[in-house]
């Protein structure tokens, strides 16, 4: 892996950047945060794992986006199922507007197979504190039709795949040494929240080195869903399209700002909504 970029917050580096992957296009090459730490070290973000290589850290993946699999792995064939095909595109940085210790700024484009642009993304990341347990991490996306017309996200869920894969859009794939528990304000479990429009999702983990933490997720933007696994892979997803196609209308930007609070120790639903003041 190449041009690893940090964020920092207090001197203290609590994410890693990977700008430019050196992965297969099956793969889903992207820019993605990994390791992603809360303040006292402990590590909340996998990336590579042997279930689903493409799973990123935490990243902006969508698996149809006009035809082009920008999420790596199988596609989902309404019909046919789970299938390989020679669809992968990539995301790739195309320059840099500004980079600071606690925030990074830059220009991306959304190609498929071929290399033509679908969406252009300006994206920025910063790292601000949230006391002396906890940081909030922002990404903050506008993505554009890069080909003069409008351009349609698809998820397996909206391409015809049962059982709430409504996934792709923000992802964040955790790292827990058992099932982690999940929850919003008015429900808990996987079953209960995935597909859910809950203006906040907390999931709560123990790191495999044995630190605890919670990671609170806001920022659905409209017809956004909370994808959520917890049983098979720890994972959490602002769902762009789950159950029907989004669009990125040309000349009218999509604008998403995705808020995650990374905090050390484990959070009972109670004491979330105090904790969600924005810095």
């Amino acid at each position: 892996m190449t041009d690893a970029e940090r964020l920092t917050v207090a001197g203290v580096e609590v994410a890693r950047y990977v700008l430019r992957p050196d992965l297969e296009p099956r793969h889903g090459p992207r820019p993605y945060l990994h390791p992603v730490r809360t303040r006292a070290g402990t590590p909340v973000t996998d990336a590579l794992p042997a279930d689903h290589v493409w799973h990123l850290g935490a990243s902006l993946a969508v698996p149809d986006v006009d035809g082009a699999n920008l999420w790596g792995g199988r596609t989902y064939v309404r019909g046919g199922g789970y299938t390989w095909r020679d669809d992968h595109g990539v995301v790739a940085h195309t320059g840099w507007r500004e980079r600071a210790a606690d925030r990074l700024d830059h220009d991306l484009a959304w190609r498929d197979r071929a290399g033509r642009p679908l969406l252009r993304e300006h994206r920025r990341l910063t790292a601000a504190p949230a006391g002396d347990d906890a940081w909030w991490l922002t990404v903050s996306s506008t993505l554009t039709s890069a080909t003069g017309a409008d351009v349609h996200l698809g998820s397996p869920g909206t391409n015809g795949r049962p059982g709430g894969a409504g996934y792709g859009g923000f992802f964040w794939r955790a790292v827990t040494d058992a099932e982690p528990d999940v929850f919003t304000g008015e429900a808990s479990g996987e079953e209960a929240v995935n597909g859910s429009a809950a203006p906040w999702l907390a999931l709560v983990g123990t790191a495999p080195g044995g630190g605890s933490y919670t990671l609170v997720f806001t920022g659905l933007g409209p017809g956004d869903r909370w994808f959520v696994r917890t049983a098979m892979y720890p994972g959490v997803c602002v769902a762009y399209a789950f159950d029907r196609p989004a669009v990125v209308a040309a000349g009218t930007p999509r604008r998403n700002r995705h808020r995650v609070l990374v905090v050390d120790g484990h959070l009972d639903p109670a004491a979330v909504p105090a904790r969600l003041v924005s810095p």
